[in-house]
């Protein structure tokens, strides 16, 4: 029995992982889109492809991520690839010779990239907040 991928409940997991409300992507989808009618596009099974691509835009995530990811399959590959640090289908033991120091130096420059990000998201939140509140 084939599962279908449910493109809507993606589309929520998706925004909900980058932090968006949904009043906040119908502002970008356009006047017309409002929350209650987000909400009703993340019940929906399949999307139009023409609107799959806008919300793509928005969120900038690939149209595909929206119209193949599967949860369930990816846990299912998670738990059926991983044991504790082990890979189960080698019957080896995941062993990784890492110098702590370059993995220290490797963290701190990957934080700092991440809050250069985060600032970088915020200004444009807020360019986006001032826009609204201009209007």
């Amino acid at each position: 029995m084939e599962q279908k991928i449910h493109q809507g409940r993606n589309v929520k997991r998706f925004r909900e992982m980058l932090g968006i409300k949904q009043e906040a992507l119908a502002y970008d989808l356009g006047e017309e889109w409002n929350q209650k009618k987000i909400s009703m596009l993340e019940q929906k099974d399949v999307i139009e492809h023409n609107l799959l691509k806008q919300i793509s835009n928005s969120l900038r995530i690939p149209v595909e991520a929206f119209q193949n990811f599967d949860e369930e399959q990816a846990v299912n590959i998670i738990s059926n690839t991983f044991d504790n640090g082990a890979f189960l289908n080698t019957g080896h033991s995941a062993t990784f010779n890492t110098n702590p120091i370059d993995k220290l130096i490797q963290l701190h420059e990957e934080k700092i990239a991440l809050y250069e990000r985060m600032l970088k998201e915020k200004d444009e939140m807020m360019a986006r907040l001032e826009k609204l509140i201009n209007k």
